[in-house]
């Protein structure tokens, strides 16, 4: 098991991609402290890992304070006296022009997106200073942290923002045995990319403007997002910082032939 004897803290683990990498990571031999502001939901995903054979707990968890994500890292370390791995996983959507979107729009996704990775990584920091191992810093950015996407501008700027800091924390402590990786994911089948769509509009044709612009026509499995969260906090990716991880289907590799560019291709299932 490539995770045994390691520590890992996930944010956002209730539901989505952090719940199908906490119930990985378990699989794999972690012990884990899960935080989400979903507290039923979170409890859930730790009862999950437990039932997989590992330690798990959990807590009530809101990204956007310093006090909370400090207070979710050190009751790992409390409860299992190290830290070896934190994905900073917890995010939220925002679609729409900045035509459309208010300051409080503004303030909450960076909040969220950008504000909640910089706290779990000022607050795993010194944790993983202390361990002989070092440690693994998996920040969630987005096929948005790699290009540019009219649809969402303030999102993408978040993203934007989290692979500035993660390629900065990779310089920073490469020689303290300290890597900072993120993932980049596209479409995938997550409670956020389903909050976009209009009650009234037919799941199938959804799925195809969702992925519309991507070169694979399909929406990827969280767990297929999770395995890749395992390759970067792992040994396996011991030379391996300072990179963005796109999990798209090449949507972030560049454009493709113009005749792709309708809704009538062939869904992969």
């Amino acid at each position: 098991m490539r995770l045994t004897g390691k520590v890992a803290v996930i944010t956002g683990a209730a539901s989505g991609i952090g719940r199908a990498t906490a119930r990985l990571f378990a699989s794999e031999g972690a012990r884990l402290m899960l935080g989400d502001l979903d507290e039923v939901g979170v409890r859930q995903a730790a009862d999950e890992c437990i039932q997989a054979g590992s330690e798990a707990d959990a807590m009530r968890t809101d990204v956007t304070s310093g006090d909370a994500v400090r207070r979710l890292v050190e009751g790992a370390v409390a409860r299992y006296a190290k830290l070896d791995i934190i994905f900073n996983n917890a995010g939220i959507g925002m679609p729409g022009s900045i035509l459309d979107c208010s300051e409080e729009d503004f303030e909450r996704v960076v909040a969220v997106n950008l504000k909640g990775v910089f706290l779990g990584c000022k607050y795993a920091l010194p944790h993983f200073l202390s361990n002989p191992s070092g440690g693994a810093i998996v920040n969630m950015s987005s096929n948005g942290g790699l290009i540019g996407r009219p649809a969402d501008p303030l999102y993408v700027a978040t993203k934007h923002g989290v692979m500035g800091l993660t390629k900065s924390l990779a310089l920073a402590y490469a020689d303290r045995r300290i890597r900072v990786n993120a993932l980049c994911p596209g479409p995938i089948d997550t409670p956020m990319i389903w909050q976009g769509m209009d009650p009234d509009m037919d799941r199938e044709e959804f799925i195809r403007r969702a992925v519309a612009a991507c070169p694979t026509p399909r929406m990827a499995a969280p767990e297929e997002v999770a395995r890749a969260a395992l390759f970067l906090a792992s040994d396996e990716a011991s030379f391996v910082s300072g990179v963005g991880l796109a999990v798209d289907g090449a949507k972030a590799a560049g454009v493709f032939n113009a005749n792709r560019y309708r809704l009538d291709f062939d869904l992969l299932g």
